[in-house]
């Protein structure tokens, strides 16, 4: 049973991304393409921690945690390049 329910999150987090990723290609303001890509981020940590319950071993909670670093960085880079037109002052 469990591991339906894990398939089930599998299709939902991938249609999530899925849906992100139409919205980083037509959102209409910069706003909503840094909104998306967060939100993929958040997806893809989500697909990451579903597959380390699948396969039962806990390294891909390290690698969930790198994946929310990293997306954490890109974000706020993104952000100030798009509000001040650098990353580097």
């Amino acid at each position: 049973m469990i591991a339906a329910a894990l398939w089930f999150a599998f299709a939902c987090f991938g249609l999530g991304l899925l849906m992100n990723a139409w919205r980083m290609v037509v959102g209409p303001d910069a706003a909503d393409r840094i909104l998306a890509l967060d939100t993929m981020v958040i997806n893809v940590i989500a697909l990451v921690m579903v597959y380390g319950i699948l396969r039962g071993t806990t390294i891909y909670y390290e690698a969930a945690m790198l994946v929310a670093m990293v997306g954490f960085v890109s974000t706020v880079a993104y952000c100030r390049f798009v509000l001040r037109g650098d990353i580097i002052e």
